[in-house]
């Protein structure tokens, strides 16, 4: 194998090491109360975050004020992604990945069970990723002592 084709597998294994790591780096944020002081790190200047029943926020100024009234909202979170599919182009990448947890909201202290898809589009700026598009497409929704399901 040639240097150049080496050095091309590498730097693909870095990306999408990086890619991981900024996801981890969102879910930790999430976790640390919605903190609107380190949401920002993470985006594009002209990022974009949606969620379904959550709101639509663009540019870090929106970002931030979106994630104080999460703080408002959300007493408790734990955020949980896996399978992650990761497809590097260059200098940009997406990201499809897969969400599971535990919420405690402050209205009537309501435990729920949350599951999501999140599908991401990421930009390596300065040769560092960050988010451009993050997009929670909700899967499930329901009260900690019921199920998802229907039972008759």
């Amino acid at each position: 194998m040639d240097t150049a084709a080496l050095e091309k597998r590498i730097t693909r294994i870095e990306d999408l090491e990086s890619i991981k790591q900024l996801k981890a780096a969102y879910c930790d944020i999430c976790d640390d109360d919605h903190n609107p002081n380190r949401i920002t790190g993470i985006f594009a200047e002209d990022g974009i975050w949606e969620g379904d029943g959550f709101g639509k926020a663009e540019g870090h100024a929106a970002i931030r004020d979106l994630f104080k009234k999460f703080q408002k909202r959300i007493s408790f979170s734990q955020h949980q992604v896996m399978n992650p599919i990761i497809k590097v182009d260059g200098e940009t990448a997406t990201g499809i990945w897969y969400f599971f947890g535990p919420f405690t909201f402050y209205k009537n202290n309501q435990a729920k069970w949350l599951s999501a898809r999140y599908e991401d589009d990421y930009i390596k700026i300065n040769g560092e990723w960050k988010i451009r598009h993050l997009r929670a497409r909700g899967r499930m929704a329901t009260n900690y002592e019921e199920s998802w399901a229907k039972t008759e």
